[in-house]
Order: structure tokens, then sequence, then C-alpha cells
């Protein structure tokens, strides 16, 4: 007896697809899993154009794809991604993804606190996560370098209902930022950082304009050389204006930054400690 799901010859035509006509279109709408087969790279949707897909992998990587017919796999099936139709108007989003709260008025401040690097850093993190942070009543501040943080951690006095989260940049093995986070050692204190030099860096190149970020020698003061390399001319206090207006959205900024905040916010509201 043959099943009548194949031909004479099981080896003639493209055995591995199945036969024309049964494989499902599927809305490739926001947090829908997928995997293409080709590359093995599997993630979420985060954004559907015209043509084709955006993926988000479970480490913040991104991948575009084009919305090609059997194109994906969904629980080790084939299927045909398809833009979603446009939904009716749901809940208002903040910048940085979140449902927006509505005529919500800032919570009063809790003890916890969240500390950056410098000014920059502070107006990037207000700029996409201000109301989330007004509606958790958490206050961020900027130190001036982080070669001071054991002794500002120590006179912070962390404790489970006061808890201290720290955004350090560059915070790479081997670097000094790296060595000094080691010295805090603490259950109510979380340090952790991004790989970039400067805040900057951590905003896309193509929400700014640019193809990338430069590469600046050694011994060139890390802003200014970009401001030169990219051709503008202006200071280097008018140049970071000029990229924070180009943000907009969490979509404008590099993973390796959005995982890292959303973490430090999660740290300093979580359950009693908040």
């Amino acid at each position: 007896m043959r099943s009548r799901d194949y031909g004479n010859d099981v080896l003639a035509g493209d055995w591995r697809r199945p036969r024309k006509g049964t494989i499902p279109e599927v809305p490739a709408e926001s947090g829908l899993v997928a995997e293409d087969p080709a590359s093995g790279f599997c993630g979420a949707v985060v954004h559907c154009a015209k043509d084709a897909v955006t993926l988000e992998d479970r480490f913040g990587k991104r991948r575009v794809f084009p919305l090609a017919p059997a194109g994906f796999l969904i629980d080790g099936r084939p299927v045909t991604l398809v833009r979603p139709a446009a939904a009716p108007a749901g809940p208002r989003r903040s910048a940085s993804g979140s449902i927006a709260v509505a005529g919500h008025s800032a919570r009063v401040a809790r003890q916890s606190r969240i500390y950056v690097e410098g000014v920059h850093d502070a107006e990037l993190v207000e700029r996409i996560w201000g109301h989330d942070l007004r509606v958790e009543g958490v206050v961020v501040e900027y130190l001036e370098g982080v070669d001071d943080l054991p002794a500002i951690v120590a006179e912070f006095a962390p404790e489970p209902s006061r808890r201290l989260g720290v955004l350090v940049d560059h915070l790479v093995p081997g670097s000094k930022e790296s060595r000094i986070a080691a010295e805090v050692s603490a259950p109510d204190v979380r340090i952790v950082g991004h790989p970039y030099i400067d805040i900057w860096e951590a905003v896309k190149p193509a929400s700014v304009g640019i193809a990338a970020w430069p590469r600046v020698p050694r011994g060139v003061p890390w802003k200014e050389g970009v401001v030169e390399a990219i051709g503008w001319r202006c200071s280097t206090g008018e140049a970071w204006k000029r990229i924070l207006s180009r943000v907009n959205t969490f979509a404008d900024l590099e993973p390796e930054l959005l995982g890292r905040v959303e973490e430090l916010i999660d740290f300093v509201t979580v359950g009693r400690h908040a």
C-alpha cells in the first residue's frame, strides 16, 4: 500500500517541503517566535514591514529576513509569514515599548536609585525610559566617571529596601571600569554595563544617519574624534543634541544597552526590595 503523500519516485522533486497548497500563511505578529531554516536563526518578531520581518533572539540580537513563501519554521513546520492586517488602535506605548499609563502622576520617589556615568547617559535613559521611571518612582542620578565608585556605593549604604543599580560605560574584561566594578560586592548593588566606549555608541548608527561609528585613534579624545571623522562642524555638546534628537524609541538603541537598563529597573523595583 502506497501513501498518497508521495509519487512513484520518493527522490523526485523537493521531498523536504509539503505539497503545494499545504503551507499555511501566518501573520507576523509581534512576539511570534519563528526560525529561519537557512541560517538557523530563531527569534521573536519585533517588526514587520511590507517585504521583510525583523526577528530578535534571546540574546537581543536582531536580523532582518525577506517575507518569502515557506521561508520560516514555527514549531519545526514550514510557514509563510505575512504582514499582519492593520489592528485596531491598542494601548499607547511608551518610548521603551511598555504600555503607557495615561493620567498617571509621578510616584513618590523610592529610596532605591540608578546611577549612570554622565549627563549624556542620564539624558538618554530619560528619553527612552522616563515614563517608566516616573511610574515606578525611580530616580536616575549621574556620576562623573567611575573612579570613586566603591566610595560612592559605601556612602549610599544599600540595603534590601534601598537598592542601587549602576550602569557603566565600556564594561569589558580587562578594562579599568571592570577592575573598579570588581571592587564592589554587595547583595543590594548591581553593576552592569555595555561594551561601548561612550553612550553615544549605544545609539544605532542608522538612526544618526551614518554607516558606522568611526574608529578614533588612541590618544585622540573620543567624542572630538568622532565629530571630526563624521565631518560635523560643531562642538561635542551640539553633536550630542543632534544624536539625541534622532532617538525616539527603543528601536533606535543597541540591544546591549536596552537589556542592561531594563535589568537595572527590574532590580531596583522588584518585590520587597523596592
